[in-house]
């Protein structure tokens, strides 16, 4: 099964300054897909109209993060963010909407000095509520365990076993793994047996290097020829997003 590859338009094309000018300069690089994580400064019906000029898919994009300025990651952990977490999960729904975007990650957000019981509760807690809302909505839901060791730390989720035994615990088809190689290598390794082992949980997978979230080539820990005929003779029938950190101020072209 030929993969379905997605670009992540937080990390390429930041030679353009909006996400409107990305949406084109993808489609001009032959992408037919494209990913995001944070837009809500831009306005819907921008997004949305420079996207269909583009003819492009919105695969993914992110749940309102909190308040990126004061280093705020994703709030669905923590409780004393319950009231916005509420009120802008209509905020992520109507921009998912505008969108077409049927996959949004919910990040959790940092560790903050609460008992891991506590937050574990609000995290899985609100997870229910997303999976509920979101099933309403033809939207899946996802989590992912980003790496505490270089990119996030005090990042809540970063063992992929927990956040399947959470998908799991929930057991609703509009939650889902979001399996990122980066950070899956950088955390726990063992991409192949993980990927076999937790594919029926999967329902996005991102890509990049490690260990300087470069291109998927071969400058670094990852065999990504290997790991994309893996994924092929797994017939994995998502798609596999590209948010890796372009080395020079090209990207990849499909």
């Amino acid at each position: 099964m030929k993969l379905k590859f997605s670009a992540n338009l937080s990390m390429m094309f930041t030679e353009k300054p909006s996400y409107c000018e990305r949406y084109k300069a993808a489609k001009d690089a032959g992408f037919k897909y494209v990913e995001f994580g944070f837009a809500y400064h831009e306005l819907i019906q921008s997004l949305k109209d420079t996207k269909e000029a583009a003819g492009v898919e919105q695969v993914l994009i992110n749940a309102w993060p909190g308040d990126l300025s004061k280093g705020e990651i994703g709030i669905a952990a923590l409780k004393e963010k319950q009231k916005e977490f509420d009120e802008k999960l209509e905020t992520t729904i109507e921009y998912a909407k505008a969108l077409n975007c049927k996959r949004v990650h919910v990040m959790a957000g940092l560790k903050n000095g609460s008992s891991e019981e506590e937050m574990k509760k609000t995290y899985v807690d609100n997870l229910r509520k997303v999976a509920a809302r979101f099933e309403k909505e033809d939207i899946i839901g996802l989590i992912e365990p980003i790496n505490s060791r270089i990119t996030i730390p005090k990042y809540y989720l970063t063992d992929i076993h927990e956040a399947v035994n959470i998908v799991r615990s929930i057991n609703s088809p509009n939650l889902k793994l979001q399996f990122d190689a980066f950070h899956i290598q950088i955390m726990d390794g063992n991409l192949t047996e993980n990927l076999k082992k937790y594919l029926p949980y999967i329902g996005h997978i991102q890509v990049a290097q490690v260990p300087d979230r470069g291109e998927p080539d071969d400058k670094g820990e990852i065999n990504f020829r290997y790991l994309f005929k893996l994924l092929e003779e797994l017939n994995y029938n998502g798609f596999v997003g590209l948010e890796y950190k372009p080395r020079g101020t090209s990207c990849l072209q499909v």
